[in-house]
């Protein structure tokens, strides 16, 4: 047997997300490189790892087999690393964190300090919609996960990090066609995330909560997408506070007063009950632990209070 460790890693990879395509994104390769690992790694045994069934990849049996071995060698070869870096008494490892959009904002911060401290770990951060976090969560492919929404079906552990505040807001020229919210809930689109947003979610539950019914809704997937849009004049949206300060401190946008607002959750570094901790994500707790309050004093004490 002549196999590495990266074609390991791959095949690892291509076994988790039965796709070839996936895997890539997930490691930063092209799909032509994840193929020709995964063909040399198949040129190392007599049987298939792998078959296509109506044009998607399966692992046969054996491919399972081989899966199953190969996340315990490259365990194995991950721990020889980390004995050799603490040998040195020096941090080493590597964090995988899934992230909702609007998450973009804050995450950088509780992160900057931490790799600077430990300069031989390093992070994999997949900002993705609520739903695809909490997949990730599910499926263990992640260390931890960013939430401004708790879910209920899952047992956790969770750091609280910061609170999140989501305001109505919309340009000047929407303020000055609306004399009172209600008219404008009548004559212009809402401006909406997609299905499986927390903060789509969040929205709506507040609307239901004050009875107001929307006449026009336009759905965009990207925070970036709804901020550009309200900025344009095309509508007004429920917006974290977060993700457009800097619009509201320049006059660009502006909020527009409604009782029950501004809408205040809790964004919450979340992991499993049942997960095990490595050595560098329990060390990036100690840290968060430690240092979240001055983190928050430093870089978001206008955001808590405005």
């Amino acid at each position: 047997m002549n196999f590495t460790l990266n074609q390991l890693r791959i095949f690892v990879s291509i076994a988790r997300h039965n796709s070839i395509t996936k895997a890539a994104e997930e490691l930063h390769l092209t799909q032509p490189a994840v193929s020709i690992q995964l063909k040399k790694l198949q040129e190392q045994f007599e049987f298939p790892l792998t078959e296509i069934i109506n044009k998607r990849l399966f692992l046969t049996d054996f491919g399972k087999e081989i899966a199953k071995a190969a996340e315990g060698i490259l365990t194995e070869a991950e721990n020889i690393t980390y004995k050799s870096h603490d040998y040195k008494k020096e941090l080493y490892g590597h964090l995988k964190i899934s992230i909702v959009s609007t998450g973009k904002y804050i995450m950088p911060y509780f992160l900057s300090g931490f790799l600077k401290k430990h300069p031989s770990v390093t992070v994999t951060m997949d900002v993705t919609n609520k739903s695809r976090v909490i997949q990730n969560l599910e499926n263990n492919e992640v260390d931890f996960s960013l939430v401004s929404i708790l879910p209920g079906n899952l047992r956790l552990n969770k750091v609280e990090l910061l609170e999140n505040k989501l305001l109505l807001v919309g340009n000047k020229e929407t303020l000055r066609q609306v004399k009172e919210p209600a008219t404008l809930f009548k004559e212009m689109p809402l401006l909406l995330r997609e299905q499986g947003s927390g903060t789509r979610q969040t929205t709506e539950k507040f609307l239901a909560r004050k009875k107001l019914t929307i006449h026009k809704k336009m759905e965009l997937t990207s925070n970036e997408a709804v901020k550009q849009a309200v900025l344009a004049g095309m509508g007004y949206s429920i917006m974290p506070l977060i993700g457009i300060k800097n619009e509201l401190e320049q006059g660009l946008l502006q909020v527009i007063p409604l009782r029950g607002l501004p809408i205040k959750t809790t964004w919450s570094l979340i992991w499993l009950k049942e997960k095990k901790i490595s050595p560098v994500a329990d060390a990036y707790l100690e840290y968060l632990r430690s240092e979240k309050e001055q983190i928050c004093n430093i870089h978001f004490a206008q955001s808590l209070t405005g």
